[in-house]
């Protein structure tokens, strides 16, 4: 194993609590050789004696007696870098690195076929929810038509409390933040960038292409407030989400990662707190639904190790490296991007106005221009000459139309904010 942090401690503890139960799954021993690690102090609870640990990765990568690599220390590199010297070792690998796969796919997927070993990844998506396997195999009678997911828990946990008790998004991240369930720097969750690199393996399995995530439309949930809340819900039945959505339309692969509301029917809207859940609809299957726990130390464990008994059970069988986790072979003909001002929708629209007559009349006269209609229009009353919350909802409408709508609106003189703009799910 490669980190000893709180994934991989997770790890040495499932080990040994279900150490019976996972051998008698796998069909062989299993024996953690040694532990690479940059702190060499006994830790977390664990109890890993000194001579298993080691501060020299080589001492994982070069020794014969390893079957199985186990890489945990997340990020870009050095991980890449010990990913592939680990297959090129002879090595087989176990990785929860979401962020190394979606930038290298064809890279570290590409090495390992080259290698005839196999690189198991289960716990990169969703955490301990066996998705990528059950998307992989039990779905691969299928074309997959559309993937709509949660697959952030930080960014489900402050909008499900902002809606659950009324609160402000930065009294609902702080106390996220507290219960550790956002970094102290949460850029890369609220911004949606985690969600991006997760949908980037999902979308290589699901419709055979690798998606960088800078081609990944993103938008993170730091603007909406407590009011789009309360609004989306008794106003329209709504809830807001943080969503992942991949899906095929019109010969492109619409591939988007940002808030929306979606009816309180629909599957996803149950989500609450830290859950993750992926709706997928295949051409043979129709609608399929996955949830749990998509974060966590135990859960992430979980899915680690589950990948380590599979490898172990395909070595003990003389298959590994012969029939892989995911299916590899770079696409000839990858379906094009479909740009977010090519999509369409209903929106929800909140502008902030100056109290004034005239206000309604200007902003529905833009949108009219633009070939935009109004579904409804809420104002709440308040002072004259303050500023005021005005939130309408469109009929389906071009994206680019409305962008270039609102850049009109935004420039009016009694606009004093930018217009939020969030996407609306259609009913089916």
């Amino acid at each position: 194993m490669i980190g000893a942090g709180t994934v991989g401690s997770g790890v040495i503890k499932l080990l040994r609590q279900n150490r019976a139960l996972v051998e008698q799954r796998a069909g062989c021993e299993i024996v953690l050789k040694r532990v690479a690690d940059k702190d060499l102090r006994p830790r977390r609870g664990v109890g890993l004696r000194p001579g298993l640990l080691t501060n020299r990765v080589k001492d994982v990568l070069a020794d014969p007696s390893v079957d199985i690599v186990v890489e945990l220390i997340g990020g870009l590199e050095p991980a890449r870098q010990y990913i592939l010297e680990a297959l090129r070792h002879g090595k087989h690998v176990v990785t929860a690195n979401k962020a190394v796969l979606a930038k290298h796919w064809d890279e570290i997927l590409g090495t390992a076929k080259r290698a005839s070993k196999d690189i198991y990844f289960e716990s990169s998506v969703a955490g301990g929810i066996p998705l990528l396997r059950s998307l992989h195999d039990g779905l691969s009678a299928n074309r997959i038509k559309s993937i709509w997911g949660i697959v952030n828990g930080t960014t489900n946990y402050i909008l499900s409390e902002m809606r659950r008790r009324r609160i402000e998004y930065p009294v609902a991240l702080a106390e996220a933040r507290k219960k550790g369930y956002a970094e102290q720097d949460p850029s890369f969750d609220i911004n949606g960038i985690d969600a991006a690199h997760k949908l980037s393996i999902l979308v290589a399995i699901a419709f055979n292409q690798s998606v960088p995530v800078e081609k990944i439309y993103t938008e993170g949930i730091s603007r909406i407030t407590r009011q789009d809340m309360v609004t989306a819900e008794e106003e329209f039945g709504q809830v807001i989400k943080p969503l992942a959505i991949a899906q095929v339309e019109a010969g492109e692969l619409d591939v988007r990662v940002h808030p929306a509301l979606i009816p309180k029917k629909h599957p996803i809207a149950g989500l609450d707190g830290c859950l993750n859940g992926v709706h997928f609809i295949g051409d043979a299957v129709g609608a399929v639904m996955f949830q749990g726990q998509g974060a966590g130390q135990m859960c992430a464990a979980s899915a680690v190790v589950g990948d380590i008994i599979y490898l172990a059970r395909n070595i003990r069988m003389g298959v590994a490296g012969k029939v892989p986790f995911i299916y590899y072979k770079p696409n000839p003909k990858p379906l094009p991007l479909r740009q977010i001002g090519k999509i369409e929708s209903r929106y929800y629209l909140r502008f902030t106005v100056v109290d004034k007559p005239g206000v309604l009349s200007a902003i529905s006269g833009v949108l009219g221009s633009h070939r935009i209609s109004i579904a409804s229009a809420i104002q709440k009353e308040n002072q004259r000459g303050q500023k005021v919350p005005v939130v309408m909802t469109t009929c389906e409408a071009r994206e680019a139309d409305i962008r270039k709508a609102l850049q009109k609106i935004d420039r009016l003189p009694v606009v004093k904010d930018k217009t939020l703009l969030l996407r609306m799910a259609r009913e089916d």
